[in-house]
């Protein structure tokens, strides 16, 4: 059995970056568990490129000094915005060699409450224990099927979580359903590697980011945009500062919540989207397997006949969905839609049970479910942990 002060469950930006903060806190004994930028190297397709730009790509540290420049430099390789996917792992693994180079790549089963002191139960049965958990998962478990997709061989339907190289769609019809960065860059990357793509989305545009380049240039886009860029103009200013987010009005912050992440691709990606074919304004309604392929029918009363749907639908929060807690825990947490309701140390209505990104959203803003959060997410947790110890 191990006993420990905090365990920090994930290793991606979030768990890392809190990791790296509290270990700042003297005679704090933290351990991290989990494969680090699993899910960024297994869940994202080969060839993409982040959408954050790159001052909203740092993982924060305490000293504010292994940012993407200081790894940019460290590493002497020429790459920029938009950062592709390759580096951006690669800066997640240097981050990680420097902070938590001890992390314990077992997986977390189970998390049992009891008397103030969490119970963690391991991969291969070992206990540890400890005062606090800070869950820092990320959003793996929370991709979203919408219900006439559901339940489909994989063979036919698949999210874009799924897969980290789309060239075995080569020579295939593919409908790629969303409006959103996933759905857009899958759709351009699928044509790239030879796919007949077509791509489906319920509105009646699809969005594109930065569309009055002028509110980007100096002197500007400082007063109307934040550098992590979440949110549209003035409203970015406040998303970048969840102490000022959080106080607003629920109403506000439920509007500018969806605002902020609704489905738009980024202006870089337009040129690769233009050759693939984009229907609006419609939903599919039915999708039915038929000798090895699938016919959607949309609510216009048309029907397409496809080799694979994939669906780039986003993710939707609900830690119920984590394996690791069980329906006490769940019970005796605070929830609204899935989200935890969180005070201003990030801890939920569990004492000492903590939850860091996508989670946060509701209770912090849509910074949360960007690297970018890093920063206030993790200095709020050790101020939390530190005036209660």
């Amino acid at each position: 059995m191990t006993v420990c002060d905090v365990s920090v469950i994930g290793a991606g930006p979030y768990g890392m970056s809190v990791a790296a903060h509290l270990r700042t806190v003297k005679g704090l004994d933290v351990r991290v568990f989990g494969e680090p930028m699993s899910f960024w190297e297994t869940k994202m397709p080969i060839g993409m490129l982040l959408r954050s730009p790159w001052a909203g790509s740092h993982i924060s540290d305490p000293q504010r000094a292994l940012t993407l420049d200081a790894y940019h430099k460290a590493i002497g390789s020429q790459f920029g915005a938009p950062i592709p996917l390759n580096h951006f792992i690669g800066y997640g693994h240097w981050f990680q060699r420097q902070v938590v180079p001890d992390v314990d790549k077992r997986q977390v089963l189970n998390i049992e409450s009891n008397s103030a002191r969490f119970q963690l139960t391991l991969a291969d049965g070992e206990i540890v224990k400890g005062r606090r958990v800070v869950v820092a998962t990320g959003i793996g478990r929370f991709a979203w099927w919408p219900e006439p997709l559901r339940n489909l061989p994989p063979e036919l339907a698949s999210h874009t979580s799924e897969h980290t190289d789309l060239s075995r769609f080569q020579g295939k019809q593919v409908a790629v359903v969303g409006a959103g960065q996933s759905a857009l860059e899958s759709a351009a990357l699928l044509h790239e590697a030879g796919a007949r793509a077509e791509l489906f989305a319920r509105g009646p545009v699809v969005h594109w980011l930065w569309q009055r380049p002028l509110l980007h240039k100096w002197p500007i886009e400082p007063l109307l945009y934040a550098p992590p860029d979440v949110g549209p103009a003035l409203i970015s200013q406040i998303v970048a500062r969840p102490s000022w987010y959080r106080r607003m009005p629920r109403q506000w912050q439920d509007n500018w919540g969806v605002r902020s992440i609704r489905p738009a691709g980024a202006r870089w990606l337009k040129s690769r989207v233009d050759p693939v074919p984009i229907v609006t304004g419609r939903s599919i309604v039915s999708a039915m397997p038929s000798r090895g392929h699938l016919t959607l029918k949309l609510d216009d009363g048309s029907e397409r006949s496809v080799d694979h749907a994939l669906l780039g639908t986003g993710y939707k929060v609900d830690i119920s969905q984590y394996p690791f807690l069980d329906r006490k825990s769940l019970a005796a947490i605070r929830q609204i839609d899935g989200y935890p309701h969180l005070n201003q140390g990030f801890e939920s209505s569990v004492a000492g049970l903590h939850f860091l990104g996508a989670p946060a959203a509701w209770s912090f803003g849509p910074l949360m479910r960007f690297v970018a959060g890093t920063e206030f997410a993790s200095r709020a947790v050790v101020r939390c942990i530190v005036r209660r110890n």
